[in-house]
This record gives C-alpha cells, structure tokens and sequence, in this order.
C-alpha cells in the first residue's frame, strides 16, 4: 500500500485554488441563496426544481431524497461558512421528515405532492439510503439527537425486513429487478457519514459489507468496470446489448472507495481500477465532459453527458490527489471542473442544465434540485482541499 501524504504539493494545489475560489463564490453568492427561498413552502421542503426562468416547478411532487440532499447541501454550506439562513432551511426539511415521512413498518415513503403531504406511500432502497445520509448530515451540522435516533429506527427496519441472503439488501417496492449496485453505493454514502458522526457501532461492521460486495460482485473481473444490474444471487443480468457501465458511477464508486479504505483490503485496488476504466472509456475529449455510458469492452454506449458524471468525475481525482498527491489528479480535477462550468452558465445563475446531447446541444428542461446535491459535494470537496 502506498504511503498517505499529508498534504498534496503545493504545485499540485496552485492549479485549484482559482477554481476553489470560483466554487465558493457560486455556491455562496450565487446558487444558495436561489435555492434556499424560491419554491420554499411554509413547512419548510425546499423546491423539487426550478423553471429555467428561475420559477418554482408548482406541480413536481417533493420527492424524499431530493429532500434528504437538500439537507446534505444547507449542512455542507454551514460547514463552509455560508452567511446565509443554512441551518433554518435544514431544519425545515428536517422537521418535516422527522414527521411524516416514515411509515407505520419504520421504512421511508418515495415522496410528497406539490404541497408536502404524503403521496406515494411505496418506499424504495434508493430513498432509504438517502434518508441516512440525510440524517447524518443533518446531525453532524446540528448536533440534533432525533436525526440519529431516526437514522437508527430506519436502519433498524432495513435489517428486519430488507435483509438479502445473497448479500445487500432487497431493493424495495417501486424496482423490486433487477437488482442494482446504485442504491448500495449511496447506501454506503450514508453509512460512512453515519460512522463520522457516531463513531463505531454498527455503521462501520455495515460500510464494510457494502465495500465487500463492491470489491466482489459489483466490478466486472476482466475490465474493471462496474457492472450495475444483477440477478437475485447477484450474478450479473446478461442482456443482448451487453451491461452497461456509467463513467460516473465508477468514479462515485471510487470516490466512496477512497473513503473506505480501511474498512477492506480490496478498497484502494477496486478504485484504482474503476477510475482507470471511466477514464480510459467515459469521456469525452472533444467536449472535455465524462459521457453517461460505455460498453464492457469499452466502447461508447450512450455518448450523451448528464452534470452529475462531470462532478463525481471531480471528486474521484480530488479524493486520489488526497492520497498520491499527484500533480496528475489535480490537472484532472481541473479538467472535471472545467467540464461542469457550460452545465451551470445559464441566463438565471443558479440554474443548470442537465443533459448534454452527443453533439453538444441541450435538452431544454427544468434544474433539478438533485443536482444541488452533486455540484455542493464536488465544490465542498475542493474549496476543502484547496484550504479556500
């Protein structure tokens, strides 16, 4: 295992201290404050997306965890310093989750109508792991004991009644299969910033498991790309086309690898692999942008570019710059930050624009505030190691 420096070069940092800064100023005076007010309801659920006029979406229902990374985005805000309202804006979410949002088996509900009542009762692993994180984040940035108490209830309810005997856990009401590797990783997500807030205890022995599985059965053996649909055994689903492998889940993977390196020998090794697959395969040098999906054999699947791969792109390099401190990573945490700037360069600052079309173009839709999520992470990332 390589030595882990404590500290990137300071040549490796010079090239990220502009965009750090740039980071900061958006996130603070640009996208927090838009997204802290406009489509806000009086019991305090922030707004599903925005118009690309910068209106409130009034007829999206409120979806469980575009509501729980809401929380992540107002927590990470506070811990960076935002003058702004951050905890009030978390704590109205908070409340309201802490209050409705469970159901009567203490599993979480998928979402909310327009105007913040219970709609669809149907609860999925996806939102559950979403809700942990949440409720971490949410504990860590308050010191609220009913977040923990909740995560718990939660967790509780997963291990009695979503339990795999092949591994995980089963996937829930709304996709019950193929299996998927995606709600195990945000699942992981939760469980290592549980760990954070509230050291030892079950969260580590359950991070480790994900981790396990990840190092086992989610990565294809031959190419070191992450395989994301499986059987009930989780073997992987064979289908005509072939699977398909997303370069921003393998770097979301890695990213998560990083963190959770002492929790498995493997861990280290599985994100080296996955990055070099989403970097030999998943993007795009003509428009500088990590492309949604590529086959195992490392052909071009689906050369459209949603944001969210440019930001985990972002914060796989950032995370190995950590380690390696590499000049390498920096140049590839610049490039990743240079890819997201056309998504957010909108007529209303604060908006975005999700999807990129093989040939450069746009799909005209509104921002959606699950993206919030994506873009603070990657930007908290940075600003943090930068030391902005």
């Amino acid at each position: 295992m390589s030595k882990v420096p404590t500290r990137p070069s300071a040549d490796a940092l010079s090239l990220l201290a502009g965009p750090a800064a740039e980071a900061r100023r958006w996130l603070f005076e640009v996208a927090a404050p838009l997204w802290a007010d406009i489509g806000r309801l009086e019991c305090g659920l922030l707004a599903e997306r925005l118009l690309l006029d910068g209106r409130n979406d009034a007829v999206a229902p409120r979806r469980i965890f575009v509501q729980a990374r809401h929380i992540y985005s107002y927590a990470a805000l506070g811990r960076l310093g935002w003058p702004g309202p951050w905890r009030d804006r978390l704590e109205g979410v908070l409340d309201h989750l802490l209050t409705h949002a469970f159901r009567e088996d203490g599993l979480i509900i998928h979402r909310f109508d327009p105007v913040a009542a219970p709609f669809d009762r149907r609860s999925d692993l996806y939102d559950q792991a979403f809700f942990l994180l949440g409720m971490a984040e949410a504990a860590r940035a308050t010191g609220r004991a009913d977040a923990l108490q909740a995560a718990h209830r939660l967790m509780d309810a997963l291990e009695a009644r979503w339990r795999h005997p092949a591994g995980g856990f089963r996937e829930g009401d709304i996709a019950p299969a193929p299996r998927r590797q995606n709600p195990h990783m945000h699942l992981l997500e939760g469980l290592l910033a549980l760990r954070e807030v509230e050291q030892g205890g079950r969260w580590n022995a359950l991070a480790g498991e994900v981790v396990g599985l990840c190092v086992a059965r989610f990565i294809d053996p031959g190419s070191g790309g992450l395989l994301e649909f499986f059987n009930e055994d989780l073997t992987p689903v064979t289908v005509a086309e072939g699977q398909r492998v997303e370069p921003g889940h393998c770097f979301e993977w890695a990213w998560l690898l990083e963190r959770a390196a002492d929790l498995h020998p493997g861990a280290r090794d599985a994100s080296g692999r996955l990055t070099a697959f989403a970097r030999a395969h998943g993007l795009d040098p003509a428009r500088g942008v990590a492309i949604d999906a590529a086959s195992l054999n490392g052909e071009p699947q689906d050369l459209a570019a949603r944001l969210w791969p440019q930001t985990e792109r972002m914060k796989a390099a950032l995370a190995r710059l950590r380690r390696l401190g590499d000049r390498a990573e920096a140049e590839e945490a610049l490039a990743a930050f240079r890819g997201l700037q056309p998504y957010l360069a909108m007529p209303v600052p604060g908006t975005w624009r999700d999807r990129m079309l093989a040939d450069g173009s746009w799909v005209e839709e509104p921002a959606r505030g699950s993206s919030l999520y994506h873009i603070t992470c990657a930007y908290a990332e940075l600003i943090d190691l930068a030391g902005i």
